[in-house]
């Protein structure tokens, strides 16, 4: 991974420090319902003000559309960034102008200001070189802390770098170290678990593991596809068979890449989609013509986990079923305890990522022994499918 500043480089006391964080939480109503993205903020933040910088937020909160909308001001959320970082934040009724400029005027060293949401400009979606300039005004120096945002080529994230000097900050540090020990460098064999209800929304990601890792274990809905290839008969389980060529190709790309494929060997098998309902376990070339596989079976999850077993490293994007049903949870579950233990071992270097697998995680109770988990949905599938990011590739361009 190309090298970037850290706040290690830099000496922020009495300076104007511009940070793109990510405050996209879920609300209801003005009450922030999960403070997930704000504690992930708080290590840069709280270090910017004890060594005496002004610290001023960027963020950007739902898709206003370049327009103001009152319904998505960022006003609410001060609260729950005032009690994670237990101090006072300011807030400044937009992010450009006057109104900006002179909020950020009255700030002492030490203090932290949110600016109003970016998006209400339409300058930020579309890059545009003079908003960026005019945020630019603001500060001294820019610090990006919002991995998350790091796929898009937005003013606060990608034009802003180009205009100060830029450094990562401590989330997003840690984000990169993570994501480059997992495939930058890693330590052999790589096991990458793929799973998810459709190869169509993974095949980048697919065709570049295939090259980069030992042994890729798909799961969810898409092993059914790769089943269907094969021949198997999947019965009404999800599965498209409109890509099952494609499927076979990327079978023949792992083969050429000495990459071994692992699919389930057996399943949990039901006939409705619903929690609790009658099932049984099967091997895979059992199922019935009215059934549904909706989770990979114990013979298959062992299976994963004497694969598990020999790895060094791990990259995991998405559950092996519908975790979100019981007993429909039980692989999934049995496979992250697996890695979790091993991790702890000292055994394993286990980095995961995506909304439903940090889900996933948390649901298995295990999200606090990988070794990272990324909250980053699109920027993190974006880097395990070989893309370069905008937000990264800006700071390592200022070097």
């Amino acid at each position: 991974m190309t090298a970037f500043k850290t706040l290690d480089d830099v000496d922020v006391a009495g300076k104007r420090v511009l940070v793109r964080v990510d405050l996209n939480v879920p609300m209801d109503g003005d009450r922030v319902t999960d403070d997930t993205r704000l504690r992930a903020i708080q290590p840069t933040l709280n270090e910017l003000s004890q060594k005496g910088a002004k610290t001023i937020l960027l963020a950007h909160f739902g898709r206003p559309k370049g327009k103001r909308d009152e319904s998505q001001s960022l006003r609410p959320v001060v609260a729950a960034l005032e009690k994670t970082l237990i101090q006072d934040v300011g807030f400044a009724e937009d992010c450009v102008g006057e109104a900006a400029a002179a909020a950020v005027a009255r700030m002492t060293p030490g203090d932290v200001l949110l600016l109003e949401n970016v998006r209400f400009h339409a300058g930020e979606e579309t890059n545009d070189p003079a908003f960026a300039a005019e945020l630019a005004k603001l500060g001294d120096i820019y610090v990006n802390d919002a991995f998350s945002a790091a796929h898009r080529a937005h003013a606060s994230t990608e034009g802003l770098a180009r205009l100060l000097p830029a450094y990562a900050g401590r989330s997003m540090q840690a984000e990169l170290d993570a994501l480059s020990k997992a495939l930058g460098s890693p330590e052999r064999p790589v096991v990458a678990v793929v799973g998810g209800a459709k190869v169509s929304t993974k095949l980048d990601l697919l065709g570049n593991l295939v090259a980069k890792v030992d042994y890729l274990v798909i799961g969810g809905g898409m092993a059914n596809t790769f089943l269907a290839a094969q021949g198997i008969d999947v019965g009404k389980s999800l599965c498209e068979r409109d890509l099952l060529d494609t499927a076979r190709e990327i079978e023949a790309k792992a083969k050429a890449a000495g990459c071994t494929i692992v699919l389930p060997a057996d399943g949990r098998l039901a006939r409705e989609f619903k929690a609790e309902a009658a099932n049984r376990v099967a091997a895979v070339t059992e199922v019935a013509a009215d059934e549904m596989i909706l989770d990979i079976g114990p013979a298959g999850a062992e299976g994963v986990a004497k694969v598990l077993e020999q790895a060094k490293t791990l990259v995991w994007n998405g559950p092996f079923g519908a975790f979100e049903l019981t007993p429909f949870d039980e692989g999934t579950v049995a496979v992250a305890q697996k890695a979790a233990a091993l991790t702890v071992e000292g055994r394993l270097l286990s980095v995961a990522g995506g909304g439903d697998t940090v889900a996933a995680l948390n649901h298995a109770g295990v999200a606090g022994d990988f070794t990272y988990v990324s909250t980053a949905g699109g920027a993190f599938l974006e880097w395990l499918e070989g893309k370069e990011l905008p937000g990264v590739a800006a700071l390592s361009a200022t070097n």
